[in-house]
């Protein structure tokens, strides 16, 4: 689904603000985000997949990781819910990303492993809470879901776009609610962003029970 109002529409609703900013920023974006080196966090995903598993990239933004795993063999489905965003990916990754929102995923069973690399972060808590049991949804059993949010107990607009940050404590707690969806592995790296060490971000793999 598109972002079809008017940029003069001042709309506070968090999706709406936040695929606006990605509407107006997508090429910065590309530019600030393309580089980062996601290879450890890639890794520690694709070691627990089956040769050529089926990977959702959910949320892929520039399709920087999406790429890498069809350069590594894997099938990839990649989706976001900027339509710039999914016009520039589709070129860098040479396959159609698809334009959808996290509250329209409806797969059930298709997926080995989805990724959702700084993504999902933007959905306020009960929205969060309804795409991940989406999510369950969709993964096969056994399958693998990687999601990583900023580090921090804010939740709210920042930087024109919306947040919801969580700490181990509040990950695990919040986490509760999908006990179908097993935390497997959860650690803190730093922003590999050049400059922006000091923010910090909380990575979660989670395995679905078989």
């Amino acid at each position: 689904m598109s972002v079809k109002k008017n940029r003069a529409d001042k709309s506070t609703e968090p999706a709406d603000i936040t695929l606006q900013y990605y509407a107006d920023h997508a090429d910065t974006f590309i530019d600030a985000t393309f580089d980062a080196d996601m290879r450890p966090a890639r890794n520690r995903f694709l070691e627990r997949l089956p040769a050529g598993a089926y990977i959702l990239d959910f949320g892929c933004g520039s399709g920087r990781d999406a790429k890498a795993f069809l350069e590594s063999g894997f099938r990839v489905d990649a989706v976001d819910g900027s339509a710039e965003l999914c016009r520039l990916a589709s070129g860098i990754t040479g396959i159609s990303v698809r334009q959808m929102l996290f509250q329209e995923l409806s797969a059930v069973e298709l997926y080995e492993g989805i990724w959702a690399c700084s993504s999902i972060l933007h959905l306020p808590e009960q929205e969060l809470r309804n795409v991940l049991h989406k999510i369950t949804a969709a993964l096969k059993p056994g399958g693998i879901l990687y999601t990583s949010f900023k580090y921090g107990n804010f939740a709210g607009i920042r930087n024109g776009r919306y947040f919801t940050d969580f700490t181990e404590e509040t990950l695990r707690e919040f986490w509760k609610e999908f006990p179908s969806l097993k935390i497997t592995e959860l650690w803190i790296t730093p922003d590999v962003r050049p400059g922006r060490e000091n923010e910090r971000w909380i990575n979660l793999l989670a395995g679905k029970e078989t």
